[in-house]
């Protein structure tokens, strides 16, 4: 039996229909494929039908349903005459689990609070009672001494016993109250201050005759998405670097998704049926035209509500359809006159933040084999992706002169295969968490450069030379001598392969000469004046460079012959 996939192009709400049957059904969640900004949905159920015309209604759907992109699959005996969408305010909408905690939560809260309040009504009714039966005996009988003593110890007792409880219950009003305010807050947040309602859609069939046909059901919504991370582990420099990949998956569209299948896309959803067209290319820097250099001849390019960016026509439909917008700086990004009439509300608006990354223009596709439950509560929760085993070559960078430390890198060939998209590592090294570091793929190179961050384990100094500084005089010159040792030393059980980068001072003008007098056979950048040493250092040794230059200049005048940096510090 095929099946006919129809999709949704323009709502028809079956007014003046002959409809022999209507039927509502809370279909499951099947599968979801997670975009980057946003997600399509697949719902299925098997629906018995009688022969005529039945009108199936999917209740249950997220508000932040974009109805431009229902499709919907019957078997080839039975048609579709029409698909419909709509949000039903009237309808109860079944709460989150977060919601339903925080709804309990706030219950119990307010009973004690109301405990507390019954409890101090009653010693306030004590204390007056106390106040009015203060007087003994009345006018005509005398009362003792001590009997006056005896009541008056009682009455001060009593009074004081009673305002220590009624501070006590006070305080702990107060503090109550102080949580009730967070959990009302956080209520507001998870739930919404106003009621978004559930998404319908109406389905209008035709049969010949009775049938269970599978009725499967796909669309796209809003405010969902995921962003890769990444965990970078190894556990010395001459084993493979395995690496996990994994993504933060978030769902914001008022449903949770529980024990479902999920695929992770890193294709554009927002892209329609039309044939795509292909804009000329031009190549460029990027800090002089920006990542996005597209030829606007034709069409002006414009950034979607959902953050990608596309030609103009096809930015303005998207944001037309777009239920919920991203929020950046305070203002809306998206058709602005939607905005204006739908006026959402805070609570409303998406709490997630997004950024621009860089993903190859071949889609890439991870099913992921185990299910996941995600609470429509908007905070990443983490989905194993894939693992990867890479051989990678281990080398060692360090630049004395700003950072004593060396630095282990590694570098993955043939990277470009593995699917990455830009994103946060975690690095680990000999068991040790290190850092965090930053994957970039947008880079041309064939080989991608990971820092594991700093190696104790390999020593540097730089440390001057006090015989060869000095300052003299010649003629009308000043000239001043700078030397510097700089000592790198092995204390692995493995030889290092080394970078080890300094500088020349470059002069600016032609009364100023720098001479290079040692630099033991450094690789010399004329333009920058950098030096760069690479050595291989055998296990427990060390490798020693002397630097020696000189500077000369008009002893009439000042220059600066060495490099400051400027740090924050406290004034006091």
């Amino acid at each position: 039996m095929q099946n006919n996939l129809i999709p949704f192009l323009f709502p028809i709400w079956c007014l003046g229909q002959n409809i022999d049957n209507e039927k509502k059904v809370q279909a499951p969640i099947e599968a979801i494929t997670v975009y980057l900004v946003g997600a399509e949905i697949t719902q299925a159920k098997t629906v018995a039908v009688d022969a005529g015309r039945t009108l199936i209604t999917f209740t249950g759907i997220s508000s932040h349903l974009i109805s431009k992109s229902i499709q919907v699959a019957v078997g080839s005996e039975i048609s579709i005459l029409s698909i419909s969408s709509k949000i039903n305010y009237l309808e109860e909408k079944s709460v989150t689990e977060k919601v339903r905690h925080l709804q309990d939560s706030l219950d119990h809260l307010n009973a004690l609070i109301s405990q507390i309040a019954y409890e101090r009504e009653s010693y306030l009714v004590e204390k007056e009672l106390l106040k009015n039966n203060s007087s003994m005996g009345g006018k005509e009988k005398a009362v003792s001494l001590t009997e006056l003593k005896a009541a008056a110890d009682f009455y001060r007792t009593r009074i004081k016993e009673i305002n220590i409880e009624l501070f006590r219950l006070d305080k702990a009003t107060e503090g109550f109250k102080k949580v009730l305010d967070k959990v009302t807050n956080a209520l507001g947040i998870f739930s919404g201050q106003e009621n978004q309602g559930v998404a319908e859609v109406s389905i209008l069939l035709s049969s010949p005759a009775k049938a269970d046909p599978r009725i499967e059901l796909k669309y796209l919504v809003a405010d969902a998405g995921w962003a890769p991370s990444y965990d970078l582990i190894a556990e010395d420099a001459t084993k493979p670097i395995e690496l996990k990949y994994k993504a933060k998956v978030f769902n914001n569209t008022n449903v949770d998704w529980n024990n479902v299948k999920l695929k992770l896309s890193t294709s554009d959803p927002s892209l329609n049926a039309s044939k795509p067209n292909l804009n000329t290319w031009y190549l460029n820097f990027e800090n002089e035209l920006g990542n996005y250099a597209y030829n606007n001849e034709e069409r002006k390019v414009q950034k979607t509500a959902n953050g990608f960016y596309m030609d103009g026509q096809a930015a303005q439909e998207l944001n037309q359809v777009q239920m919920q917008s991203v929020t950046k700086e305070g203002r809306l990004y998206g058709d602005n006159n939607w905005a204006e009439k739908t006026k959402p509300s805070k609570a409303d608006l998406s709490r997630v933040s997004y950024e621009e990354v860089q993903v190859s223009e071949l889609s890439v596709e991870f099913d992921i084999k185990n299910t996941y439950s995600i609470p429509a509560d908007a905070q990443p929760y983490l989905v194993e992706v894939t693992n990867y085993t890479l051989p990678a070559t281990f080398k060692h960078y360090c630049t004395p002169k700003v950072e004593k430390n060396a630095f282990l890198l590694a570098r993955i060939a043939g990277w470009e295969q593995l699917d990455l998209v830009e994103g946060p590592a975690n690095i680990y090294f000999g068991g040790t968490f290190v850092g965090h570091s930053y994957i970039y793929t947008r880079s041309l190179d064939d080989t991608l450069d990971l820092s594991f961050g700093r190696d104790k384990k390999v020593m540097v100094s730089r440390t001057r030379i006090k015989e060869f500084n000095a300052k003299s005089f010649s003629g009308t010159n000043k000239k001043e001598t700078q030397s510097f040792e700089i000592v790198v030393k092995n204390t692995r059980k493995n030889p290092i392969t080394i970078d080890i980068e300094d500088q020349l001072p470059i002069s600016q003008n032609s009364e100023i000469i720098v001479d290079a007098i040692e630099i033991s056979k450094a690789k010399k950048d004329e333009a920058t004046g950098k030096l760069i040493w690479n050595y291989t250092i055998a296990p427990g040794e060390q490798q020693k460079i002397i630097l020696t230059y000189s500077i000369r200049y008009p002893k009439t005048k000042q220059v600066k012959s060495k490099r400051y940096r400027s740090i924050s510090a406290p004034k006091f």
